[in-house]
């Protein structure tokens, strides 16, 4: 599953926090480093002082309880977390100061610490055990005495963790701050792209597929300032939908042009066809003299003229529903309309199976008669043009709530699966895809699932394919609104 992304005002906000939180610590942390080094300096400068005064003390007499503050702690100015070492040959005392000003004598495992450090005169940084970091500095005096001078850093320490937690809760309001300041200002600078999006939406919305259309909907001009990317989007949107308007209104003209063209001929070709018809079965009539195969020819000329009238006044029908031309309503009951219709479909293919499924209280709506008699009759002739011998086709007449729904199914070969997207398209035909025309069968014109779609369209309803696979027949459902219950 495709994780859903942020929107762009999210992104934009989440970057604007990210940018504070990195501005901030990096602030943070220069800033934590310059206290910390600036109070490491005067820590250092006070260990200078402390172990100046330290050396200056006289020397402990040998053999001194250890237990005794040594000289260099007792010498004014040595301030509490002071801590000393003297090693003078054999003899090592050591103490340190606690918070209170009290001596407290150091254990050997603290004085080998402080002993670490070389008497070079730097200061150094040693973890002194039991009592934390020191800043030490170790110096030898010119009768070889070394001195081991130290101050805790433990108030350097307190005082950067206390500036770095006031310091991270700073930096936690001003980034809600910028959450919300950005929130805000962001909202209101990617308003002028929603109203473009919105037009955008309204446009696609739009049915542009057939007909007249008219793209009044446009970018206000408060959003096409060419200085801003806004504007320039929003201008280039403008100039597309103009192109669109214009393309769609010539597209509507050329449809127009050959609706018009085909109405006008298949409306001129429907006299000399019919005079052709019946001159040839006038022909065919009167065989004195006439040889066999001029009377073929002419059964031949008569038949073809009928196809073509047929091709002919579907091909006017569909002219005719494209121009939007008004259908007659009247009340007509569907199932007449299907006894009538399967009455005639076992008439035209006895070999076939023909079976009925309608209420008994009929089913009633408001149609125009002719052409939803041709529904049926075009969807029957479907199933019996392609299906062979012997393939049962069951015609079914439901209502439903405020419409009813007429039902063809077959259980024969199936439509395949690369005609059903252009089923209902003009001039598709299924022979190929489901079986072969019989013989002496009448070739398909490739209107008819097409009629049947504009004549369902026009009358508000709807037609699909269902259920159909290959080789497991084909089904297809035809939803009329409007139904009046029963046949009242």
């Amino acid at each position: 599953m495709t994780p859903r992304r942020w929107t762009l005002r999210r992104r934009v906000t989440a970057l604007v926090i990210a940018l504070v939180a990195l501005v901030a610590a990096t602030m943070g942390t220069v800033s934590t480093y310059a206290l910390q080094g600036s109070l490491v300096d005067q820590l250092d400068e006070r260990l200078v002082a402390t172990s100046d005064r330290g050396m200056n003390a006289a020397r402990p007499p040998r053999g001194e309880d250890r237990d005794e503050p040594p000289p260099a702690l007792s010498v004014p100015g040595q301030g509490a977390g002071t801590l000393t070492l003297t090693v003078d040959g054999a003899q090592t005392v050591a103490g340190y100061l606690d918070d209170d000003g009290t001596f407290e004598p150091l254990t050997i495992e603290q004085q080998d610490a402080l002993t670490e450090a070389a008497a070079d005169g730097e200061v150094r940084t040693v973890a002194v055990p039991g009592l934390g970091d020191f800043r030490v500095l170790a110096r030898t005096d010119p009768d070889g005495v070394l001195l081991v001078t130290g101050l805790s850093l433990a108030d350097v320490q307190h005082t950067v963790r206390d500036y770095l937690l006031a310091e991270g809760a700073v930096a936690l309001a001003g980034m809600a701050l910028a959450a919300l300041g950005a929130g805000i200002l962001v909202r209101r600078e990617m308003r002028p792209l929603e109203r473009v999006a919105r037009t955008a939406t309204r446009v696609a919305e739009l049915p542009l597929h057939s007909g007249a259309v008219s793209l009044a909907e446009r970018v206000p001009e408060a959003d096409t300032d060419p200085a801003t990317e806004v504007g320039q989007v929003g201008a280039a949107l403008n100039r597309m939908l103009g192109h669109v308007e214009d393309a769609l209104a010539a597209r509507h003209d050329s449809e127009t042009q050959v609706r018009q063209f085909v109405a006008d001929a298949s409306h001129e070709l429907r006299t000399p066809l019919a005079s052709i018809r019946g001159y040839a079965e006038l022909v065919r009539r009167r065989p004195e003299g006439v040889p066999d195969e001029a009377q073929h020819a002419m059964a031949r000329v008569e038949s073809e003229s009928r196809r073509m009238t047929t091709l002919v006044e579907d091909m006017l029908l569909l002219a005719r529903l494209d121009a939007g031309r008004p259908l007659a309503r009247a009340e007509v009951d569907l199932v007449v309309l299907a006894v009538e219709a399967v009455a005639d479909a076992h008439a035209a293919s006895p070999a076939h199976r023909w079976r009925l499924d309608v209420p008994d209280d009929g089913a009633t709506v408001v149609v125009d008669e002719d052409r939803l008699r041709q529904v049926l009759v075009n969807l029957l002739a479907n199933a019996r043009v392609h299906t062979p011998a012997g393939t049962t086709v069951d015609l079914a007449v439901r209502r439903g709530a405020g419409s009813v729904v007429v039902e063809v199914r077959d259980d024969g070969p199936g439509v395949p699966d690369d005609l059903r997207p252009r089923l209902f398209q003009r001039f598709t035909r299924g022979d190929e895809g489901r079986t072969r025309r019989p013989a002496g069968a009448e070739p398909s014109t490739g209107l008819g699932l097409a009629i049947v779609d504009s004549v369902v369209r026009a009358h508000g309803g709807t037609i699909v394919l269902a259920e159909s696979k290959s080789g497991s027949g084909a089904a297809f459902v035809v939803t009329l609104p409007g139904a009046v219950s029963g046949s009242g």
